[in-house]
């Protein structure tokens, strides 16, 4: 905010054509996946073009130590190399800019971690422990938005050998090699940057990616090939990211060719045509299942949801299956846990317990509470105005209660600013707020702590202070700081599970939210793209993408 979790197979074709002169071209058909440990740094022969993709997402920075925001994140990935990293289509961890799994001290404190050789930035400095030991102190010194991200675990950052990290932390935390893969702890060139406070350089990146910036603008990010790529080059000799000023751009611009692949974001409605328009048009849809969530957060702390009975009653009036199908159109999954069911740990609890749907149990349990058609349920369900999906979601659970719970529960959607709204809910102004949520890492704990951990506070009062004052539900139990507290520290992955299916439980008890979906991504790419794919941390791999 773990568990630890690339082969690479190269086609390269060669044809000499003899004629009055001579050519000789290389031509890669296809580069699964980035480097890992075991791959040659020969470099890959690559076809000589350029790819564009289009897409509606506006980063705000690229510098690593401030950038917090999906945009940011997926021009960073193809710009950067992390100490781990992931195979692809997995949650499993593979050695980078590292050239191994840390070494665990046995209280869980230390990590040893040794690192690659032959590596340099974009501007031609040699990477060593010293640089990475730097990436890592200016994450947290600068006081970026992700800052605390570290600063809340690591004591400190040393290079204890040329090439060899030695990173202490505060208290044991399991999942810390894969917040490790994080996009923002890549390694920056220690001359191109700046340690302290608010020196940040969003309009430039000098790392040691694959791709090295050549241009960022509000319109265009655009990426050249890095002839000194440490490892397998990319599959093409540049990349053209154009940012288009909304989903109807995106869409036209897609079907009129324009871009050659487009990814982030449609509406459903235009994610459905362009699947239909697919096969006629020799496009590749590629959907895939993400690691994206909607919660409904309830405000424990305000009346009448301080009644435990009256949260669990919403729990089990939800109706999962209408919200995927009338929202999203099948483009999402129903959630049964604050967990998505791509991990291991992922336990369905909320289904087991209260079912989708289930307005017997409901009615059961607002009697139970007080509430009938002389004294309705009141509740306001707030959300930010420039969200269309949870916007669509608030007016049908009014249009659903008043069919299914008709007098006995009312539902006001309301919507707020967007600015305002996340500035508000932790304020504890919302009764109910519709959240997203995009994970900074792939572990279970990403899940979990940033939603229910909580600092200061009591039983009684609430909240004062931590993560679940901030996401809006001010839960505050004993029982569940010490399981998340047991789960960062536990090294054992069975014994993590354990804790995680207890945590599921105990959510499923208080409801201090209700988890609703989990979302698929889409990509369309034109005829003729090789190498497409999604995946649910890395997003789009852009180093494996061709031309035919």
């Amino acid at each position: 905010m773990i568990d630890l979790r690339l082969s690479v197979k190269k086609w390269i074709s060669i044809f000499k054509f003899l004629g009055l002169a001579s050519v000789c071209c290389l031509l890669v058909v296809s580069c699964n996946s980035r480097p890992n440990a075991t791959q040659t740094t020969t470099p890959s022969a690559v076809t000589n073009t350029r790819l564009s993709v289009g897409t509606t997402l506006k980063p705000r920075t690229l510098d690593p130590a401030d950038n917090y925001e999906l945009a940011g994140n997926n021009v960073m990935t193809s710009l950067s190399d992390r100490l781990y990293t992931y195979k692809l289509g997995t949650n499993d961890l593979e050695p980078q800019l590292a050239t191994a799994l840390p070494k665990i001290s046995p209280d869980g404190l230390t990590y040893i971690i040794p690192l690659r050789q032959g590596v340099i930035f974009h501007d031609d400095t040699p990477f060593n422990a010293a640089a990475m030991a730097f990436s890592l102190n200016r994450f947290i010194s600068n006081g970026g938005k992700p800052a605390s991200l570290l600063s809340d675990v690591v004591q400190s950052v040393t290079a204890s050998a040329e090439y060899e990290l030695t990173i202490k932390l505060k208290t044991a935390f399991a999942a810390f090699p894969s917040l490790l893969a994080f996009p923002g702890m890549c390694a920056v060139s220690p001359k191109a940057y700046e340690l302290g406070v608010g020196k940040f350089k969003p309009g430039t990146f000098v790392g040691t990616g694959p791709y090295k910036l050549v241009e960022f603008s509000p319109q265009l990010v655009k990426m050249d090939a890095f002839p000194k790529y440490w490892g397998t080059k990319p599959s093409n000799t540049g990349i053209d990211i154009s940012i288009l000023s909304n989903s109807a751009n995106l869409y036209n611009t897609f079907i009129k060719g324009g871009v050659d692949v487009a990814y982030l974001a449609f509406s459903p409605d235009q994610v459905e045509s362009l699947k239909q328009q697919a096969n006629q048009k020799g496009w590749q849809a590629l959907e895939e299942k993400s690691n994206v969530v909607t919660h409904m957060m309830l405000n424990v702390k305000q009346k009448p949801l301080d009644n435990v009975v009256v949260r669990q009653a919403i729990a089990a009036l939800i109706d999962r299956s209408l919200i995927t199908d009338r929202v999203y159109r099948k483009q999402a999954e129903a959630l049964y846990s604050m967990i998505p069911s791509t991990f291991e740990s992922y336990q369905p609890i909320f289904q087991t317990k209260y079912g989708d749907a289930n307005i017997a149990k409901a009615k059961e349990l607002l009697a139970q509470a007080g509430y009938n058609a002389s004294n309705p349920l009141k509740l306001e369900v707030f959300y930010p105005a420039t969200s269309t999906t949870r916007e669509q979601i608030a007016s049908l659970l009014r249009e659903y209660v008043s069919q299914k719970l008709a007098g006995i529960v009312e539902i006001q959607p309301q919507a707020a600013e967007s600015t305002a709204f996340f500035g508000d809910i932790g304020k504890g102004l919302y009764q109910i707020a519709l959240l997203d949520w995009y994970p900074d890492f792939g572990d279970p704990d990403n899940y979990i702590q940033p939603f229910l951990g909580c600092i200061k506070g009591s039983e009684a009062g609430g909240c004062t202070e931590g993560a679940s004052q901030s996401q809006g539900s001010f839960y505050y139990s004993d029982r569940m700081n010490k399981l998340i507290a047991q789960q960062r520290q536990a090294q054992n992955p069975e014994a993590r599970q354990k804790i995680f299916t207890e945590i599921q439980e105990l959510v499923a008890t208080d409801v201090p939210a209700v988890p609703l979906v989990q979302t698929k991504d889409y990509a369309f790419a034109q005829k003729g793209v090789q190498g497409l794919q999604i995946d649910p941390i890395l997003k789009l791999p852009l180093w494996q993408m061709s031309k035919g």
